[in-house]
């Protein structure tokens, strides 16, 4: 079984500044990058390291953009994209092929590539599959958040990131969606749906909230035991562990 691993998770709001603040303050975590490159798409963001993962927030600064059309669909802020890291991308691709899945965007560059697949095509959130050249170790270089794999990433009270939770009116046609395109089986644990990756899990749960399909949740390590318990932050649930 090639390489799978979470390695970023992008949220998108509407308003990019009080986001920022909340994880800060609730959660202590830090920007760690803001890139420019997004401006292309009609965006700023944010990126914080959660571990040797990174936590992204996105929002528009224009009319227009894909992700605008998003925070409309479901109703406000909320889970955008699940980024994995892979060692080869061109299985993925002809997976995708395969499964009739179509790529919505391509992002190339000569030290890292990242095909992104169309959400309708996959259902609930944007997967994408990154390849980052000279990262041969878990937690190495990674270009999206201007990681060179060498600078040693600030320790906090949020240690890593540990599963995402997708959710849906139908969680085992999703789940089963998800496990045929990066090739991962499902499984039940606790009485749910979950595709274990290299270093995390997604869980695939039943749509409860009235906002349909998608990226509903993550699970953060918290290095407080007094400080477990469920927050809400960007529109997700945000489940704090020990």
């Amino acid at each position: 079984m090639s390489s799978l691993r979470m390695r970023q998770i992008c949220l998108v709001a509407r308003h990019l500044a009080p986001v920022v603040e909340e994880l800060q303050s609730v959660l202590g975590l830090e920007v760690c990058h803001r890139d420019p490159g997004v401006g292309k798409y009609g965006l700023e963001n944010a990126l914080f390291p959660v571990g040797d993962k990174f936590l992204e927030v996105v929002a528009p600064v224009r009319e227009g953009t894909t992700a605008g059309r998003y925070l409309d669909r479901r109703g406000g802020d909320g889970g955008y994209m699940v980024i994995t890291q892979c060692d080869d991308l061109a299985p993925r691709r002809r997976r995708c092929e395969a499964l009739g899945v179509r790529i919505a965007n391509e992002i190339g560059y000569p030290e890292y590539r990242e095909l992104q697949l169309h959400p309708r095509d996959v259902g609930a959130a944007m997967l994408s599959f990154g390849w980052q050249e000279g990262a041969r170790t878990p937690g190495g270089r990674w270009h999206p958040a201007a990681y060179d794999g060498g600078t040693r990433l600030r320790a906090g009270l949020i240690t890593d990131m540990t599963s995402a939770e997708l959710q849906s009116d139908d969680p085992d046609r999703l789940a089963r969606r998800w496990s045929e395109v990066i090739e991962r089986p499902v499984r039940m644990q606790d009485g749910q749906r979950v595709i274990a990756l290299d270093d995390a899990t997604l869980r695939f749960t039943e749509a409860a909230d009235g906002r349909g399909e998608g990226l509903a949740g993550l699970d953060l390590t918290c290095a407080d035991p007094g400080r477990r318990g469920l927050v809400l932050i960007c529109g997700i649930r945000v489940r704090l562990l020990s």
